[in-house]
């Protein structure tokens, strides 16, 4: 059936994709036959080739076999972006297992939640987090643990001076004591170099690849069930959506970090199933990654809009060369559209706002790389991909231009969450995949997220979506961040408070930010306090955390109401 976002496909997106019945660790193993000797990864100035992967791979793979890993097993990757992290990837699927990626940034009560509930039992870790590990061992299920240092892969005189100068400082030299349920990766490796794991026989429809922890719709963190089709998929998406990407020629800035959906589909595995580079970078740090856009020439580059603006802000940018950037998709948040066109001016590339969640693997809708986008808008459905948005009331679909809750379908939506039937039921109903999200569709196709569904603020009566607020914020001249919030009001309910960093060098007054407001908006969206601070709550890939600022009010008004 035609959709009206089809017309305004750019020429050569298809409307639908035909899958490959192959599984996520054979498609790096078509790659390493295509392009044997052409970088995989680059980390710190060294380099790993497709065949060098490949090896490492069946050597991990063979490894967690011996150690009686068997077909859907849970195993738990903890680290941050780093060939290691490639490695465990393909090394897990290939032993048939499924992989269980952690948040290196996890307290202990995070992580021992996280275990208990995937039920993983092997588990590899970065040296620097091996404390934690060995703490909650007891209370987990973990029979093996498998310990990394950050500079293995390093290239060797970066090795040495991390050695002496930095290993121990930043604590990563620890000791761990190996015994025959605690190994080191290196000598696992070495062991088992060369050596072919037995052949285990996949489903990529049916056979999960990934359990994906998100706090979907309500918070509370679940395991979203992706198979390897599922995430195949929309490595496929993503491929025709970038249609002017070129197999073995692309250079992807990889400093999302590889634990989240996001980074999985748009770095890792269309990197790898493109014959891509991934240039591994640990963490955002602002320095390095204009360093490395400089000098290693990145021609993708997958973020968040936190990372672009404070690239765009960097008081020295205009010393970078940053024009390597032929595109990127944003996501996570809304993409300001200041943001948006600073960051094409210095670039001259394409940076679009696209838009996913974890149990949709993670990408539903991007706005054209180089066709025709709409700004404040989050595009169209990928090839494939099927969306309305349905009245919060009675479920019906509510035409062009009206707000209801923003429903999926396509083979990148999951099979539900992890042993946890009563939530799948929620959100999965009849083929859709209900998002918690507020959206809107235009007469073109093109889809608005207008808010989180348990984000509106409801001051007097009147709904009011933090991001419309935040658009406007954007626009000052001084305001670098801003984020919008709902606090308690005793006449209200609920009123707007807005949460600010300013541009560096500038000073500015609530009262300002109010006035400014009010000329832009309705009245009763005005933000009726406003917050300077030096910088905002983020996860680790750079998503600004509303309901941090929201749990921090609420104990603010408990502690006064006490």
């Amino acid at each position: 059936m035609s959709k009206p976002w089809y017309k305004n496909y750019e020429a050569g997106v298809p409307h639908s994709l035909e899958i490959p019945n192959i599984s996520l660790f054979e498609v790096l193993d078509a790659s390493a036959r295509r392009f044997s000797d052409r970088p995989a990864a680059t980390f710190m100035g060294a380099q790993l080739t497709y065949r060098q992967l490949q090896s490492l791979a069946n050597a991990f793979a063979a490894a967690l076999v011996d150690m009686g890993v068997q077909k859907g097993d849970r195993v738990a990757i903890h680290l941050p972006n780093s060939p290691q992290f490639l490695l465990a990837y393909y090394g897990v699927l290939k032993a048939g297992g499924v992989i269980v990626p952690c948040n290196p940034l996890y307290v202990e009560r995070e992580m021992e939640s996280q275990l208990n509930n995937s039920g993983a039992e092997v588990i590899l870790t970065l040296s620097r987090f091996y404390p934690l590990v060995a703490r909650i061992r007891p209370k987990t299920k973990l029979r093996h643990v498998i310990v990394t240092n950050i500079k293995e892969y390093f290239p060797p005189l970066l090795k040495t001076l991390f050695t002496l100068f930095k290993e121990k400082k930043d604590g990563h030299r620890v000791e761990v004591p190996v015994d025959s349920t605690t190994h080191l990766l290196p000598a696992l490796l070495q062991r088992y170099a060369g050596k072919q794991p037995p052949q285990v026989d996949i489903n990529p429809a049916e056979d999960l690849a990934v359990l994906m922890y998100t706090g979907g719709t309500t918070g509370i963190p679940k395991g979203a069930m992706l198979t390897h089709r599922n995430l195949l998929s929309n490595a496929k998406q993503i491929q025709a959506w970038f249609n002017k990407m070129e197999e073995g020629k692309e250079r992807i800035l990889t400093v999302l970090p590889l634990f989240h959906s996001y980074a999985m589909t748009t770095c890792l595995n269309l990197g790898i199933m493109t014959g891509s580079v991934l240039i591994l970078l640990p963490q955002f740090i602002l320095k390095d990654v204009l360093q490395t856009i400089q000098k290693q020439r990145p021609t993708l580059f997958p973020g968040v809009p936190t990372m672009y603006v404070a690239i765009i802000n960097h008081p020295e940018i205009k010393k970078y060369d940053l024009s390597s950037i032929t595109a990127c998709i944003s996501g996570a948040a809304g993409l300001p559209v200041e943001v948006q066109a600073r960051f094409e001016e210095l670039t001259g590339g394409r940076l679009v706002e696209g838009y996913g969640l974890s149990e949709a693997s993670p990408v539903t809708h991007a706005n054209p790389i180089f066709g025709h986008r709409k700004s404040g808008r989050m595009g169209l459905p990928v090839p494939g991909t099927d969306a309305k948005v349905v009245s919060l009331e009675d479920g019906t679909e509510v035409p062009p231009g009206e707000v209801g809750e923003l429903a999926v379908s396509g083979p990148q939506v999951m099979k539900g969450y992890w042993q946890n039937p009563e939530e799948t039921e929620l959100v999965l109903k009849g083929g859709w995949l209900f998002t918690g999200d507020m959206a809107t569709m235009d007469e073109d196709g093109y889809f608005a997220i207008v808010d989180r569904k348990k984000d509106m603020i409801i001051a007097g009566g009147y709904n009011i979506y933090p991001r419309e607020v935040e658009e406007v914020l954007y626009t000052h001249p001084k305001v670098q961040e801003a984020v919008v919030a709902s606090v308690p009001d005793a006449y209200r309910g609920e009123t707007v408070k807005a949460y600010i960093v300013l541009k560096e060098g500038q000073e500015c007054t609530p009262e300002e930010i109010i006035e400014y407001c009010k000329g832009r908006m309705a009245k009763y969206k005005v933000p009726t306090q406003v917050e300077f601070r030096t910088s905002l709550p983020k996860t680790l890939i750079g998503k600004i955390l509303r309901r941090a600022l929201v749990e921090e009010e609420r104990q603010k008004h408990l502690s006064k109401a006490t």
